[in-house]
Formats: structure tokens, sequence, C-alpha cells
């Protein structure tokens, strides 16, 4: 019973936030507190040996995509191209509920994604389709397993699309975003769901102790 509390209230609420399920059925058992295991991000130089080694552009397009969004994968593959506004550099996505919000991209991942645009043979209306006829739109499992066989392939483990979103809002908030904007920008209702993607860099804790305490 004790595994069951302290491990299962996680897993659901990661299956609530990522929209598997309507709501959580481990909201009303007691929780039991236990240490908070930060989940680790993709170091800036993996991210680069994944981007130097795409073969396509749209793998290089949909790694930028995710990495600067910060989206859940299953917003990813419902896009349509007509969603994004290039000149913006933003795109609407629905994501728990439903519920709307706007997505932003930098100026690379707006280069990169052109690209891959004006490159496809097809008429899809999907934002990304599969590499070979008939460029079926992109499935979740589709996103998955190819980002897995990627990281295999170049040694970098465990590369999964929430990853991505993981490292994102982590950059984020070690750059100074605001907890609350990077709340905005992932679509988390919960602040405290937001603080669960932010991983502490002790390099940076023992940079500001000798420069506030020393």
């Amino acid at each position: 019973m004790i595994i069951f509390v302290e491990v299962f209230p996680h897993f659901f609420s990661w299956l609530e936030e990522e929209n598997y399920i309507i709501k959580s059925p481990m909201k009303r058992i007691h929780k039991v507190k236990t240490a908070v295991i930060v989940k680790d991000t993709i170091p800036d130089e993996k991210i680069e040996i994944l981007r130097d080694n795409c073969n396509n552009l749209r793998d290089r397009a949909m790694i930028d995509f995710l990495l600067s969004t910060g989206i859940r994968v299953g917003e990813l593959v419902r896009l349509n191209i007509d969603d994004i506004d290039f000149s913006e550099r933003e795109c609407v996505v629905y994501g728990k509920g439903d519920k709307e919000r706007k997505a932003y991209f930098d100026a690379k991942t707006k280069i990169h994604l052109l690209n891959y645009i004006e490159s496809r043979p097809d008429n899809n209306i999907a934002l990304f389709v599969s590499l070979n006829k008939p460029h079926s739109r992109l499935t979740e499992s589709g996103v998955e397993l190819r980002l897995r066989e990627m990281g295999k392939k170049l040694g970098v483990e465990k590369v999964h699309p929430h990853k991505f979103r993981r490292t994102m809002a982590t950059r984020a908030i070690e750059k100074g975003m605001p907890i609350e904007q990077v709340q905005k920008i992932l679509g988390h209702e919960q602040i405290d769901t937001t603080l669960r993607y932010a991983m502490v860099n002790q390099n940076n804790v023992k940079q500001s102790h000798r420069k506030y305490i020393s």
C-alpha cells in the first residue's frame, strides 16, 4: 500500500497533465511525503548532437520546435500548417481540456520549419507528416519512436518528447523567466506542476552563494 500511495500519484498526475485521463483518481487519497526526484534534461551538447545528425529537414525542424515551444507531443501532432503565424513566430495549441493558449518559437526554429515545409512534396494540412508516401500526419507514437531511435543511434540516453518540454522549462527558469510565465507557456493549471520541471543547477547555486554571501 505504501508503494502504491508514494508512486502512483505522480504517474496519474502526469497522465492527467498530458491529457491521457480527465482527472487523477489519486486526488482523494492522502499523500505521503517523499523526497522529490529531480528529473534530468537534455544537455546542450547532446541537443547539438541530435541536431547535427538529422538526416532530413523534418526531424531538425521537429526537434527545434519541441525545444523552443515546450509543447506536448499530443499538441504537436495536432498542429496544422495554417496554425502557424510565422510573422509573429507563434501558434495556437489546444491543451488540457481543449483550453487554447499560444506557444512561441525562436528565429532559428522558424527558418528550419519554413525549409521543411517548402521541401515537402505533399498537400497534407498537417504541420508534421511521415517521410514516406502517403505522407500521413505524424502520430504521438510515431514522434516518440523516431526520437528514441535517433537517441539510441547517437548514444543520447532516453530521448523523449516530454524531455524537450522539461528542458525548455528548466532553461527558462534558470535564465530568470518568472515561474508564472513559464506556467503560462506550458499550459499548467497549477504552479506546483511547473515547479516539477525546474531543475536547480548546482553550479548556479554555488555562483549565487559567492555573489551574495561570500
